[in-house]
């Protein structure tokens, strides 16, 4: 090990990593060594977890490890672990509970205030189990009992600096665990009392929603001496441990500036667009449901496979059975391209997934499989179940400016009110985070009812700004070669003929009059 003195000693060294990823991510490495650090949360946020999971990263590394508990029995702590499928073989484990003090030192005790007995005995063992141990990774669980027996603040303050500053002369790597929130006390502002001596601070919160599994999230507040990432992130308790999903930082690496251009096939389409979409741009397809929105945006996500890129979709709203049996109904093929893995279709459950694990999902298509197309089908559900829209819309605008940033053309489906929707539909106003638009929409001629599309919006380069009528069925998909030009108000949902006191007819993409003649 380098002398205190040498700064050539790296980050990583002078960090204890936490055993997960995704915080290890946040503070940059983990936590500052041989100091104390601060986890508090409610009872259930995952602080027990957490501990664990660092207790054995450090004993993975062949650190010793000693677990104190004052809150918790030790077989308890041994079922914890069991359920996420670990060990606790190398670490030791301390139980030691007030109660246990009391009868230890008997009923005959009547001088001094038993609570004055018991804090001075569980100081002294305290010293003495890290005296025989000599672990280099300490948690400590939890701080609140001390506060019980210390009787007073001031002393409850003396008590923890004292235990801390003897586990950092150890050279000791230690979390303190406190409850906060408790029950009795409910929701208020958060306990600050031991930030000041604490290296770092770890703030952890489950919140229940009115529909839906727990939610958890956690926010670093503090870190002595080293950067990390600050905000709320959300995390997961699996078998297995937590799963921590850092929020998408902005700036990190080398942003995409080759915009190149993703052709759909579909030459009218394409036409339409002005030569297609460009990768590292986010494009709204937006429209009432069954318009075909869903449908053109498998068919760029299998262009994206054909020219051997993958593709990401993801479903908020569908079963990925239904999504493949409509696309393949109507020619696209997407079997290959699932097969060969370039393509992959997600189902997600807007109820027990939380922005933070989406974002986490599609970042990994990104990494991991070098996804170039992600499909989002439907933002419109996703917004519905996931709450606060306000807050839904800032971090899809930080999704879309990571999905960006990487060269990734994003396709966002987005449901607007129409004459098959039941209610209104809430408002959900995404245009501002995107660089193209395409509309879809119904309109009734000769007695049927048929779809027409237009580009509203393409900021990289021209498009053509007329309405094409857009066909789907069983021989594939097709854009009209000629444009609308017999109907207005179509945009609006209630078109119109063109020419008052004309009725227009539209047989094979050519339109005529009641009163004879043709319009192209």
């Amino acid at each position: 090990m380098s002398p205190p003195g040498d700064h050539s000693t790296s980050l990583v060294e002078r960090q204890a990593a936490s055993g997960i990823e995704g915080l290890d991510s946040i503070l940059h490495g983990g936590f500052p060594r041989e100091e104390m650090h601060l986890v508090q949360g409610a009872s259930g946020a995952g602080k027990t977890t957490l501990a664990l999971q660092f207790l054995l990263s450090g004993t993975e590394a062949g650190e010793s490890a000693l677990y104190i508990t004052l809150a918790q029995t030790g077989r308890g702590l041994e079922a914890i672990a069991r359920s996420h499928g670990w060990s606790l073989e190398g670490v030791t484990v301390y139980d030691l509970s007030p109660g246990d003090l009391a009868e230890d030192l008997g009923a005959d005790q009547t001088v001094l205030r038993t609570a004055d007995v018991e804090l001075g005995e569980l100081t002294r063992r305290l010293r003495q189990v890290i005296e025989q141990t000599q672990p280099r990774r300490v948690v400590f669980d939890s701080i609140g009992v001390i506060g019980l027996l210390a009787g007073s603040s001031a002393r409850y303050h003396r008590e923890i600096v004292m235990l801390r500053q003897f586990l950092v002369a150890r050279g000791c790597t230690a979390l303190f665990l406190g409850e906060w929130p408790s029950e009795t006390h409910g929701e208020g502002p958060l306990n600050t009392e031991f930030h000041s001596i604490a290296a770092s601070v770890i703030h952890m919160e489950q919140t229940a929603p009115d529909f839906g599994g727990v939610r958890r999230r956690l926010r670093v507040l503090k870190v002595r001496g080293v950067p990390f990432q600050s905000g709320y992130h959300d995390f997961r308790i699996r078998t297995g441990g937590l799963e921590v999903y850092p929020r998408l930082a902005a700036g990190q690496g080398d942003e995409y500036a080759e915009y190149r251009r993703l052709q759909s096939g579909i030459e009218s389409l394409d036409r339409l667009l002005g030569g297609g979409l460009e990768l590292g741009t986010a494009c709204l397809f937006i429209g009432p449901s069954g318009a075909g929105k869903s449908t053109l945006a498998a068919v760029y996500a299998c262009a994206a496979a054909r020219e051997g890129h993958a593709a990401a979709v993801f479903l908020f709203e569908e079963r990925p059975e239904t999504f493949k049996a409509r696309a393949i109904g109507v020619g696209i093929a997407l079997q290959p391209h699932l097969d060969s893995g370039r393509l992959t279709i997600e189902q997600l459950n807007p109820t027990d997934i939380t922005p933070g694990e989406f974002a986490h999902r599609v970042r990994a298509a990104v990494e991991d499989r070098e996804a170039k197309v992600v499909v989002i089908d439907s933002v419109t559900g996703y917004f519905n179940t996931m709450g606060d829209v306000s807050l839904l819309s800032v971090q899809m605008h930080e999704l879309l400016n990571f999905l960006s940033a990487r060269g990734v053309l994003t396709l966002v489906v987005v449901t607007q009110e129409g004459f098959m929707s039941v209610g209104p539909i809430p408002a959900v106003d995404v245009s501002y985070l995107s660089d193209s638009i395409l509309s879809l929409r119904f309109f009734e001629a000769d007695g049927a009812i048929r779809r027409c599309v237009a580009a509203i919006k393409k900021r990289r380069g021209e498009h053509e700004t007329t309405i094409r009528e857009l066909f789907i069925s069983a021989e594939g998909i097709r854009v009209g070669d000629t444009p609308l030009r017999q109907f207005r108000n179509i945009l609006t949902g209630i078109p119109a003929p063109s020419s008052p006191g004309q009725d227009w007819a539209i047989h094979g993409g050519t339109a005529t009059s009641e009163g004879g003649g043709s319009r192209g």
